[in-house]
């Protein structure tokens, strides 16, 4: 019987598909070749996964179970180091990963589909009831304002939870970004909100009001643009 050929930290990285043409990774201990797939060109996997690492918490979050490494072969073993980002998550939680992957990845990206979908629906009808002179564009438009009030503090809750049990509560550029966005975007919600209680026809009224009015609903779809931006940088860095 062979010998199963165990693998260091330093070998696993150095076989990145880039330095070399040869692209490993590790999974719960295992160590497997990917070099010959066409989803790993340059070592590199859907733009997100890098070959040389220990993929153990990424893979429990991909659409797809560990199943689809068993079609490249596999060439030993190696001690599975802990992800960072779970250093400081209760094992209770771990587990609870290990069983539901979709509890570690998904409520940040599922919640935040509401809001997007409300802030950019606002300034759209709003320019529909300036176009054709309607004020029932108007009315709908307040009323998607406030749907997304809640939608937003929601995706803002789900926002901190992803980032401490996906990145370790560390702050980058794009999370300082999206935090910034997100806490403005907030504020001008609830400012349209109470402008548009205190003044019902504002939209309607015509003058530098209405501008203004538009200009904040306008706002509302610059902002969930590039939290979206900079969200997807963080999924599919370039």
């Amino acid at each position: 019987m062979a010998a199963v050929k165990e693998f260091t930290t330093e070998d696993l990285r150095a076989n990145n598909g880039k330095d070399r043409p040869t692209a490993y990774v590790a999974y719960k201990g295992k160590v497997y070749d990917v070099s010959g797939s066409k989803l790993w060109k340059n070592g590199s996997h859907m733009r997100r996964h890098q070959a040389g690492n220990d993929l153990t918490a990424e893979l429990s979050a991909a659409p797809h179970g560990p199943e689809i490494l068993e079609r490249v072969p596999e060439l030993g073993i190696i001690e599975s180091e802990e992800s960072p980002a779970d250093e400081n998550i209760p094992e209770v939680l771990l587990q609870l990963f290990e069983k539901w992957p979709t509890l570690r990845r998904h409520p940040h990206p599922m919640t935040v589909h509401f809001p997007l979908a409300f802030c950019l629906a606002v300034p759209l009808f709003d320019l529909l009831s300036l176009i054709f002179d309607k004020p029932a564009f108007a009315h709908t438009a307040f009323q998607l304002l406030v749907l997304a009030i809640p939608s937003t503090a929601l995706a803002m809750m789900t926002g901190p939870y992803a980032w401490w049990v996906n990145y370790g509560a560390k702050m980058n550029f794009n999370i300082a970004v999206k935090m910034t966005c997100s806490s403005v975007l907030f504020l001008l919600l609830l400012a349209g909100c109470f402008w548009r209680l205190s003044t019902p026809d504002v939209m309607l009224a015509g003058g530098i009001q209405m501008w203004g009015c538009l200009l904040l609903s306008c706002s509302y779809a610059l902002l969930v643009v590039a939290l979206g931006w900079f969200g997807a940088k963080m999924t599919f860095p370039a």
